[in-house]
């Protein structure tokens, strides 16, 4: 996807790692150094990317950004680096992949944590020589990319159990920038809030009023475990239903049914557990 043309979402908040993410971007944004944009799904790892391109002299130049875990390996290399005519069983014409649409500009590695192995190692090979070729190819193309990767997993801890090649790490890993989750940063969800409603309620023809403090809280108090995301449904739910109280209290009632129904098993299976040890033990619980 391209998206030099479209409007550039800003970075909203004012917690302390919103600000130093921003003060970040100001200071590698025209580097060209590899960057791992870190984070839980949908704390705003690609409105980073955008910024940064934003930011930076290739602005202007394409955005093309792919997301490595939608595809399976055969076709996410397709598409990385395209194909010849006749490189596969219905490969009826060249095509040109994302480096090549790509090429002056960024390309953003979204969800790099779920490419295969065998996969990264190809795209060690581009960023060691900057070259490439296309399925079916022997010929190798320069490229002059700007690679951005996003990830919500631990890459370290992938690393350790052999599902992240190490040396690939270290080639991208020359800046890493960390968005914290939405639970993390409580400050962030008033401005968030005014962000989002400000944008949405022309979309759906609602003028909705702003929450009272008490809602407010409640949403601080909530757990967000789709984040910045979450945050953007719940509005626009709350836009077309045109309740505020009504949408909190059924998700913070969601919570509250969630983690009962979690302490509810844990209690079930805590005297199995403890039987299970005592008898390996050749013991048997208390009364």
């Amino acid at each position: 996807m391209n998206n030099n043309s479209q409007k550039i979402s800003p970075l909203i908040g004012i917690s302390s790692n919103i600000a130093k993410t921003k003060e970040l971007i100001n200071h590698v944004a025209d580097t060209d150094l590899n960057i791992i944009i870190c984070g839980e799904s949908g704390v705003g790892k690609e409105v980073v990317a955008q910024n940064l391109y934003h930011k930076s002299h290739r602005n202007g130049k394409p955005f093309i950004k792919i997301n490595c875990a939608a595809l399976p390996e055969g076709l996410l290399e397709s598409e990385l680096f395209g194909f010849e005519q006749g490189a596969f069983t219905g490969a009826e014409r060249r095509r040109r992949g994302k480096f090549e649409m790509a090429h002056g500009g960024v390309l953003l590695l979204d969800e790099i944590g779920d490419m295969s192995i065998s996969l990264q190692a190809k795209l060690l090979h581009v960023l060691q020589s900057g070259e490439y070729a296309r399925l079916g190819s022997e010929k190798e193309m320069k490229t002059d990319t700007w690679i951005l990767a996003a990830t919500n997993h631990e890459l370290e801890q992938d690393i350790k159990n052999e599902k992240f090649r190490e040396d690939l790490y270290f080639r991208l890993n020359i800046i890493k920038i960390y968005i914290s989750p939405l639970r993390e940063r409580p400050e962030d969800i008033p401005v968030l809030l005014d962000h989002y409603l400000k944008k949405y309620s022309p979309r759906f023809k609602n003028n909705q009023t702003e929450p009272d403090f008490s809602i407010i809280k409640k949403l601080q108090n909530y757990h967000w475990p789709g984040n910045v995301r979450e945050l953007q449904n719940v509005l626009k739910r709350i836009l077309v239903m045109g309740n505020w109280e009504e949408t909190v209290d059924e998700l913070t009632q969601n919570v509250y049914e969630t983690d009962r129904l979690k302490t509810t098993k844990a209690s079930s299976q805590e005297p199995t557990i403890v039987s299970d040890i005592l008898n390996s033990a050749g013991g048997s619980p208390p009364d």
